[in-house]
């Protein structure tokens, strides 16, 4: 589900799950066991990609949605398990957003320390609202670390899906660059991080993300009680199989 690179002193941690890299419970965990092996293989820095045309389709909602409560939960522990190594990573990560990037794969990128996006028809932000769930709070405060508050009420109040020109005029990408360079542009990017004296970056980027740290710290047990709640209510479960069906129609 994943392929793992080595560009020198950088991982290429690249999502391989066809068609879309969804995210069912495997992949999440997987993905989070990756993030965190990373520095302990003496790598000093961690690009996130996917396949031209497709960062990550979000959360896999079909299989998602077979899960009892006791497998969603689990889910969403793992879910929060990769945003947490991504937030606490002692190396930076960079998103190369290769493509479409709605909800989870969004979620993915704005926990990274940076983010070059794919130019063109591409779509990106956090639409969980239209699908019946409300945004968390470790969510919402990473998202407004990178667009400002103003812009993170009306990305996530509204779920919106917006374009890559539109993300890049928001600051909810740093670059936009053709397809084929995504991942290249990411590791030029990295390369120039670990070139930095190691001690200061280090320092001054934990100042930068001690706010996504302290997010963590104060999230509670039944957040994730709350969540499987509202995840199994009947409007979230009505908008999810709503979703599944114009999926369906689609791809027809």
């Amino acid at each position: 589900m994943i392929d793992i690179s080595d560009h020198g002193e950088v991982r290429e941690i690249r999502l391989a799950r066809p068609p879309a890299n969804a995210l069912n419970p495997d992949l999440i965990e997987i993905l989070a066991d990756a993030v965190e092996a990373a520095p302990h293989a003496a790598r000093r820095a961690i690009v996130i990609s996917g396949r031209p045309g497709m960062f990550s389709g979000g959360l896999d909602v079909p299989e998602l949605l077979k899960l009892d409560e006791v497998g969603m939960e689990q889910t969403l522990r793992d879910f929060f398990r990769l945003m947490r190594n991504l937030a606490t990573s002692p190396i930076p990560i960079l998103a190369a957003i290769t493509g479409h990037a709605p909800a989870g794969g969004a979620v993915i990128s704005i926990f990274c320390d940076g983010r070059v996006m794919a130019e063109g028809d591409f779509k990106i932000g956090m639409n969980e609202v239209q699908v019946g769930l409300s945004l968390p709070e470790v969510i919402h405060t990473a998202l407004t670390q990178v667009v400002g508050s103003r812009q993170a009420e009306r990305l996530g109040v509204g779920g919106l899906l917006i374009s890559a020109s539109e993300a890049l005029r928001i600051g909810l990408v740093d670059e936009l660059v053709p397809v084929g360079t995504v991942v290249e542009r990411a590791l030029a990017l990295a390369r120039d991080l670990i070139k930095l004296p190691p001690k200061a970056m280090a320092t001054t980027r934990a100042l930068c993300r001690r706010n996504l740290v302290e997010a963590f710290a104060r999230q509670e047990e039944r957040t994730y009680e709350r969540f499987v709640v509202d995840w199994f209510s009947a409007e979230t479960q009505g908008a999810m199989r709503a979703l599944v069906e114009r999926l369906k129609k689609k791809s027809a």
